[in-house]
């Protein structure tokens, strides 16, 4: 049996400054539009909680104790994405000091 022959790879990749602003950019655009679903699948769950508790009005002390803990676990989720958020923002705005000095020698 003889050995595996492994290809020649080299692990330099080539991108001009253009590219690196474009592909930040498209990160932030990305994580904004992940963020963008979290917090809408937060207020469906509010939503779909609010439904069952009109439907069974007869379990109302459960059914309360229940919307209680819907909405902390959304109030947690809401605050770790706010907190993603101010991450973005600083991220853009390095990315914009990136474009204003695009003449800058490093």
């Amino acid at each position: 049996m003889s050995m595996p022959n492994i290809p020649d790879i080299s692990p330099k990749i080539r991108i001009d400054r253009e590219d690196v602003i474009n592909l930040l950019l498209a990160s932030i655009a990305l994580e904004e539009i992940g963020l963008a679903h979290i917090i809408n699948a937060e207020g469906e769950k509010i939503q779909f909680a609010i439904e069952k508790m009109n439907e069974s009005c007869s379990h109302l002390p459960t059914t309360a104790e229940l919307i209680l803990k819907i909405n902390d676990s959304v109030n947690h989720t809401l605050i770790t994405a706010i907190k993603k958020e101010l991450l973005l923002d600083n991220k853009l705005k390095q990315v914009i000091e990136l474009l204003k000095n695009k003449h800058r020698c490093y």
